[in-house]
């Protein structure tokens, strides 16, 4: 089985190109540069999203597709390129990456581009799954200056929290859609068992670290005045957009989803709790190697 995997060069996409060798399909990559990394074993296959040509070639000779398009201006446009090329095609199966509780959200610019394609995918007669992951636990990798340095959980959560989904259950969870039988037409939320608040969260972290860590809030203006310094205008509206609406409309696991998703993989899906517990011991692995590095 060939799948191109679009996204597949990326933190999330990357795992699933793993997973999907593993279940020894073969895979190609698209990236835009020449050089760019791709997991082992794969195939990068260079070119641009917005190039129907490129990308009709890439899916020539392809068994099934992969879409995972990056947060830009055009991602409706880049997904519907692709999905329209797969349906000419005829590909096999499309597995769709969507996001958790998308028809809630319709005025945040980049869950409104996936919740269109969704509507796109039910239109027609490709076979096709959709996956909708909640806030990834690894996306607080990057908060080790925040929370080590100094002591502050930054993330806007609010006071009822998300259900935090693991990357490895997400890889896992698209790679068995994507080579097994009997998913098609389905949508899965992809989310962990544990409700994690912005309080929660600073607890957690308390605790690994073993260090007091305060929740900064969720004053949305400064957030999203804060995200201008290291993100484009539109790209920090749209992020304050999204924790908005996890404030206002709750980002919580529905009935049945965490049993759904553990009959899926075969195993309950990970805990935030352990993520952090494997993510403090890295950092303070790291640390106390540059510390003993320095005094050399």
């Amino acid at each position: 089985m060939r799948v191109l995997a679009i996204g597949g060069a990326g933190h999330v996409g990357s795992q699933v190109v793993k997973e999907l060798l593993k279940r020894k399909a073969e895979v190609d990559v698209v990236v835009r540069e020449k050089g760019a990394k791709v997991s082992e074993g794969a195939n990068a296959v260079v070119g641009d999203l917005l190039d129907p040509v490129f990308l009709e070639k890439a899916l020539d000779g392809v068994d099934k597709l992969y879409l995972l398009n990056a947060v830009t201006p055009d991602e409706l446009t880049q997904a519907l390129i692709a999905y329209d090329l797969a349906k000419k095609l005829k590909l096999k199966h499309i597995v769709y990456h969507s996001v958790f509780r998308v028809d809630h959200f319709k005025d945040v610019p980049h869950f409104a581009s996936k919740f269109a394609l969704e509507a796109a995918l039910h239109a027609f007669d490709l076979p096709f799954t959709v996956i909708r992951p909640n806030y990834f636990n690894q996306n607080d990798v990057g908060l080790e200056d925040p929370l080590m340095k100094a002591g502050i959980y930054p993330m806007p959560l609010g006071p009822v929290g998300v259900s935090t989904v693991d990357v490895r259950d997400i890889a896992e969870a698209t790679a068995i859609a994507l080579t097994t039988e009997g998913h098609e037409g389905k949508t899965y939320n992809l989310i962990g068992p544990d409700v994690v608040s912005g309080l929660g969260a600073a607890g957690i972290w308390t605790e690994v670290l073993g260090k007091k860590i305060a929740y900064a809030g969720h004053d949305m203006d400064a957030f999203e005045k804060q995200m201008r310094e290291k993100s484009p205008a539109w790209s920090a509206f749209d992020i304050r957009m999204m924790f908005q609406g996890y404030i206002e409309r709750g980002f919580i696991a529905g009935d049945g989803d965490i049993e759904t998703l553990t009959e899926l993989l075969g195993h309950a899906p990970r805990r935030y709790m352990d993520f952090a517990r494997e993510t403090a011991v890295a950092w303070q692995s790291r640390a106390a190697a540059s510390g003993l590095s320095t005094a050399a």
